[in-house]
């Protein structure tokens, strides 16, 4: 049996790994976390997905209680701003398309739409939302789609039916303090300090890792959570990483922490702002805004990225500290090997465009769990953890890959080279599809990854695709098919006139 784990590196990887595993296993199993003082958090993982709540809700954790400790707001989406003509925007939001007569409403808008509004406008509820920068929540608390309210008890992303609304954004720094807390009130053992060996026993598993004050730390299951130094998964394990940089370049990052205006000006989404040389983030939290220029240092210098970040969020602002970050972007062949399994950046990392870091995170730990060993390591484990892992990453990858071939924007050397790179395989067929056809379940990405086909659909129409309608469609009654855009348009006016602002609502529960 295993009985003991020990978690190298703490941030949002570790103390999330550290909190669920003691939630899941209580005193069954002894966890100890080792994390350096030294080491300084990456914190670009600030924004989420909506399924992250099945996380927080494993553990008990009630949103009113550690979303304002965590500096904490909504996210109804993603607003990707100049991808394809500046000046020009569009949403991929936390909403499923509705259907009618077997159609979604992406295929009647394709059929029936008005043309000269953009599809999400006509198609989603959350596009207004999104613009009028209202709260998913009523001042007392209740959600406005209330049919999908209330804590989901301790269940898992395989769990997910209903698509919940909204995620957050939040101060990871904030959330693995707060995390840390939890996790050592419920008997994690924390340990502050550096590692300066890691040893191997004759099978060539972990045996032990000595640190500088506190000696040799042993154990039956090491967690690495080392971010992109991989001490353990690579540096001990010799463990090779694939790079993604052949079809996703972006390998740099500068990030500034931003002062509003005016506070109260606060956006329940974050917005990819297409930039020169790669994009950049905004990410609002309740008192500030978290700000970053994803880019390729083959088509800018560190430096001109800096200026034009600044220029773009802190004009004047020279007092403002940036944080420059040099991203691995890629995966582990494995992130399970002998006795060892690494988790967050350690693991695998893509460019945060659709902040798919704390989801990686969940992911990998709730697999974790549904794969949790014994002393026979039963290699078959392994190799089915791994595959799921493998396979959720590739999946975004190629999501992602897809956000660039289906951009419009061809106005720079950057965004020109972005159309002449390899394809991971596979996405050139859905390609070749997206332009004929909507895509569907049977046509995207096989295996699990996070996106439905609703979220490829949106990139593809958002970035300016428009493949042709269904020719059944002419077969059929169009009459509720226009009653239903019309609808709602109806809902989303009333829930704009409704909901409070974001800033509103967030104030209300941060006291």
């Amino acid at each position: 049996m295993i009985r003991s784990v020990v978690i190298v590196g703490g941030g949002t990887a570790g103390w999330m790994t550290a909190s669920y595993l003691k939630a899941a296993f209580a005193d069954r199993i002894d966890v100890t976390l080792v994390e350096s003082a030294q080491v300084s958090r990456i914190g670009v993982g600030e924004a989420t997905f909506s399924t992250v709540r099945h996380f927080f809700d494993y553990l008990g954790l009630d949103e009113a209680d550690w979303l304002p400790k965590c500096a904490g707001g909504y996210k109804l989406g993603i607003r990707f701003q100049d991808w394809s003509v500046p000046g020009q925007h569009f949403y991929h939001p936390f909403e499923r398309l509705r259907s009618v007569d077997g159609f979604s409403l992406a295929d009647w808008w394709l059929e029936l739409g008005d043309h000269s509004q953009p599809f999400d406008r006509e198609c989603f509820i959350t596009t207004a939302l999104c613009d009028a920068k209202r709260s998913p929540r009523m001042l007392g608390g209740a959600l406005f789609a209330s049919g999908i309210d209330g804590s989901l008890g301790r269940s898992t992303l395989d769990d997910q039916r209903a698509q919940f609304p909204y995620a957050y954004h939040f101060d990871a720094d904030k959330v693995a303090a707060y995390l840390a807390e939890y996790a050592v009130r419920r008997g994690v053992r924390r340990v502050i300090d550096s590692v300066e060996n890691v040893r191997l026993n004759e099978r060539g598993f972990i045996a032990d890792i000595r640190t500088a004050e506190h000696g040799d730390i042993a154990g039956d299951l090491f967690i690495d959570c080392t971010g992109f130094r991989g001490l353990l998964i690579n540096k001990a394990l010799e463990t090779t990483f694939l790079s993604f940089e052949d079809v996703l370049p972006n390998n740099r990052a500068v990030a500034l922490r931003v002062p509003r205006a005016d506070v109260t000006q606060m956006e329940p989404y974050t917005t990819a702002t297409a930039m020169s040389a790669g994009w950049m983030w905004t990410i609002p939290l309740f008192e500030r805004n978290g700000n970053g220029y994803v880019y390729s240092d083959e088509f800018i210098s560190p430096e001109e990225a800096e200026r034009e970040l600044r220029a773009a969020v802190a004009p004047g602002r020279d007092d403002l500290q940036a944080n420059h970050i040099r991203m691995r972007i890629g995966r582990n062949t494995d992130s399970w090997v002998k006795n060892c399994v690494a988790i967050g950046l350690s693991s695998a990392f893509v460019e945060p465009l659709e902040s798919t870091g704390i989801f990686f995170i969940q992911h990998a730990i709730e697999q974790l769990v549904k794969h949790f060993p014994d002393e026979n390591w039963n290699p078959a484990l392994a190799r089915d953890y791994n595959n799921r892992i493998n396979r959720a990453v590739d999946g975004v990858k190629e999501f992602l890959v897809f956000h660039y071939k289906a951009a419009r924007r061809e106005d720079t050397p950057y965004w020109k080279a972005a159309k002449l790179r390899p394809m991971p395989d596979g996405l050139a067929e859905r390609l070749d599809i997206a332009a004929n056809r909507l895509l569907d379940e049977e046509t995207i990405y096989p295996y699990y990854h996070g996106f439905e086909s609703y979220s490829w659909n949106a990139m593809n129409l958002g970035l300016g695709g428009q493949p042709p309608a269904s020719p059944a469609l002419k077969h059929l009654d169009a009459d509720a098919a226009r009653v239903a855009l019309t609808q709602l348009q109806k809902e989303a006016d009333e829930m704009v006139a409704t909901l409070p602002s974001c800033y509103e609502y967030l104030a209300s529960i941060n006291g």
